[in-house]
């Protein structure tokens, strides 16, 4: 059932980076594009994004030497990054005919990205993956016999790598792409039902949403709450656990992470979550109050009161 006034990919991805990321003003992000519908989205939107949140972006796409439309693919990917004056690089690798040929290309363009991410001086790459990907990855994790840890994929932060479109659902990225009349092109192979992606997605999904028709949301929020196990563990004045919502937990995790020593994230009940300055824990102070709850508008409020450490900045 499509969702009535939904938010726009801009402010979902600005979300994400703001709640669930550990961007800081002055990072520099590689944005992955290929020409696809996904990645010419996400470079449009963290174009958008860039002087708002204080970042610097550089666009970079990797050919795999597999078809000769990539070439032109990439070209499109080049015309918009300079259209938003993006410095724009790409490279090429080869990933010889054979078996597992997704998973040997996956890796191969992530070397390429890499090395491309530091020879231009980024701190992160980002890639344009989004709630259905989340989601098809999930179920290929069950069809593989995976336990809990392995359906915790996708997050919107995996170290140095961001995901800023993992909250926005397809729709919203075709709807960016026509209200900006955005041109891309689409890659015959998200056709091609010998790999088991293409399959799930077009098989298995459409099977489950006939019976399930929130199942991509069902299946994203169990990634998250696998995910969860990793969050900062807080505890109150008297020792005892508290567990927080989503939003909450990336601000802590970000105010640590950032060694914001000090910093106190607001929860509802008047309680807030204090970094204490000794030993970097999250501490929940104030009164009594259903912390595991998010506030109103969904976001916490952060006020921070130190300096990130110095040697910290590398990363």
């Amino acid at each position: 059932m499509p969702r009535s006034h939904p938010p726009t990919l801009l402010r979902l991805a600005e979300r994400t980076l703001r709640e669930e990321c550990t961007l800081r003003p002055g990072d520099r992000i590689l944005v992955c594009v290929s020409g696809g519908g996904d990645s010419t989205a996400l470079l449009d939107a963290l174009a958008r994004l860039a002087t708002r949140l204080g970042f610097s972006i550089h666009a970079h796409g990797v050919d795999h030497g597999l078809r000769s439309e990539a070439a032109s693919e990439l070209e499109l990917a080049a015309e918009l990054a300079h259209a938003h004056d993006v410095p724009f690089t790409q490279s090429r690798v080869e990933v010889g005919l054979g078996g597992n040929l997704q998973s040997r290309a996956r890796d191969a363009r992530f070397e390429a990205l890499w090395a491309a991410a530091k020879a231009v001086g980024a701190h992160w790459l980002a890639t344009g993956h989004h709630a259905e990907d989340r989601a098809e990855t999930v179920v290929m994790r069950l069809l593989r016999g995976a336990g809990p840890s392995g359906l915790a994929v996708l997050p919107p932060q995996q170290g140095q790598l961001l995901r800023p479109l993992i909250r926005a659902r397809k729709e919203d990225i075709a709807r960016h792409l026509e209200r900006h009349g955005l041109r891309y092109a689409s890659d015959p192979s998200n056709l091609d039902r010998r790999f088991l992606r293409v399959r799930v997605r077009h098989e298995v999904m459409p099977l489950l949403e006939s019976l399930a028709p929130q199942v991509v949301t069902h299946l994203n929020a169990l990634a998250d709450q696998v995910c969860a196990c990793a969050r900062p563990r807080v505890v109150d004045s008297s020792g005892a656990e508290v567990v927080l919502g989503r939003a909450a937990a990336a601000a802590v995790a970000r105010a640590q992470a950032r060694h914001l020593y000090g910093a106190r994230i607001r929860l509802p009940g008047g309680r807030e979550v204090v970094i204490d300055r000794g030993t970097g824990r999250p501490v929940v102070v104030g009164a009594a109050g259903a912390a595991h709850r998010r506030p109103p508008d969904g976001q916490p409020r952060c006020r921070s009161h130190g300096r990130p450490s110095a040697a910290f900045r590398s990363k």
